[in-house]
């Protein structure tokens, strides 16, 4: 099981993650978002639409219902209706366990410390799962590098 760590720095969730989603779904995977509270999972329904004037990631909620068709699923449980082989983990929202996905992905606020300690005890849980972690960092220019 791999578990990835990305520490927001120099840009916000929402102009991340969708990147992170199209290369899911560039390698045949489908994708679980699992978000820490209901506004932010409003604002990214939002984002997610809406996030470049020539693209859109195609997802749903349960309020808009088929989520076993959905790429990407947005939900604010465990719940993984759609098949997906991996678990994005945004705002707060933590692993029970390191269960029905490959991949976990946490991205998370460097900005919040609250935000920050919650990824070091999910770090701490994922490597006495027996996941391999992987950490990785915005450099000053926004690009992504690997850091542990």
């Amino acid at each position: 099981m791999d578990v990835f760590f990305y520490h927001l720095e120099q840009q916000t969730l929402e102009r991340v993650l969708p990147s992170l989603l199209e290369k899911t779904l560039a390698r045949g995977w489908r994708a679980v978002v699992q978000v820490g509270n209901e506004e932010r999972l409003e604002a990214l329904d939002q984002a997610l639409w809406t996030y470049a004037d020539d693209s859109f990631l195609p997802h749903g909620t349960a309020r808009i219902g088929h989520a076993s068709d959905q790429p990407v699923y947005l939900t604010l449980t465990d719940e993984t209706p759609n098949g997906a082989g991996v678990r994005f983990l945004v705002d707060g929202a933590e692993a029970r366990e390191f269960k029905g996905a490959e991949r976990f992905v946490y991205v998370f606020d460097g900005h919040d410390p609250d935000a920050v300690a919650t990824a070091r005890a999910q770090w701490k849980a994922a490597k006495a799962a027996g996941c391999t972690v992987t950490y990785w960092q915005q450099s000053q220019t926004g690009r992504w590098e690997q850091k542990a």
